[in-house]
């Protein structure tokens, strides 16, 4: 497979302003892409924005909640009207809880399905003929949690597995066309997400985390996408306990299971 050259593409990253997105789209950008940034209006936008046009990046910036489809099609035009037609798709918003399944609320439940997983898709269907016009890529970031359990998480990994089974099809749906999908699959990274993260009654949670290894680097996500995006590769499984829970998750789920419950399950009791 030819190598995928970015220079001069057009390329959208969803959860732009957070601490994987800004990684993200500096470093596409560094590739000579034109970045559009979607993030929420609490979010940093603005200031992400002029951060990536002071390295000389081509920049935009648009509110969007990806759960409105209105707001995510109208995102899509402003971005073609701006630049023209998307080439690259980066789902990299992303919502997850902290509790045990008998003590989350069902609607904590839909709202992270509907950020990881409807999110994804309502971004998807309303730039896929762009995608295949432009033989084009869509980057889904899933985790750690889409391949293997994560305890106090089962929410947030439901939405994960769902999303491997959605791109995964498309991907096969879309090879024909000439569209890439590439599944991302990072383990504990210092994203910043972890301050918009729910608990079991939908109110944010005020407690440190737990971790197992240490907390990857987002920059060094985001260059191994890159890297990953420019040759084709269909799954990316980032830092080393991320691949070593994939590995044992599949060939020693037992094992995989005691050892997670040990390092995790003290900090549901906090």
């Amino acid at each position: 497979m030819a190598r995928r050259d970015f220079n001069g593409r057009i390329v959208v990253i969803t959860g732009g302003a957070g601490g994987i997105g800004r990684a993200l789209a500096r470093s596409f950008g560094a590739a000579g892409a034109k970045i559009a940034i979607l993030d929420l209006a609490s979010s940093p936008l603005g200031a992400v924005r002029e951060d990536l046009r002071r390295e000389g990046i081509a920049a935009l910036a648009l509110t969007c909640d990806v759960t409105d489809r209105v707001q995510v099609e109208a995102a899509m035009s402003e971005v073609r009207r701006a630049f023209g037609p998307v080439n690259v798709l980066i789902n990299n918003a992303g919502i997850v809880h902290r509790s045990a399944f008998a003590e989350t609320a069902p609607d904590v439940f839909r709202r992270v399905m509907d950020v990881n997983l409807f999110g994804a898709l309502h971004c998807t269907q309303a730039c896929l003929n762009d995608l295949v016009a432009t033989k084009g890529l869509v980057i889904a970031i899933s985790s750690i949690a889409g391949l293997a359990p994560l305890y106090g998480r089962s929410g947030y990994a439901a939405s994960k597995h769902a999303m491997h089974g959605l791109f995964e099809t498309l991907s096969a749906e879309v090879a024909e066309h000439g569209v890439g999908v590439l599944m991302v699959c990072p383990s504990f990274v210092a994203s910043g997400l972890e301050a918009s993260t729910l608990g079991g009654d939908g109110t944010l949670l005020n407690r440190t985390r737990s971790k197992v290894g240490k907390l990857g680097d987002p920059a060094e996500v985001a260059a191994n996408v890159l890297r990953a995006a420019q040759t084709g590769r269909r799954r990316l499984v980032l830092t080393p306990v991320g691949k070593l829970s994939a590995t044992m998750s599949w060939l020693a789920p037992t094992l995989y299971e005691r050892l997670m419950i040990r390092r995790l399950r003290s900090e549901l009791d906090r």
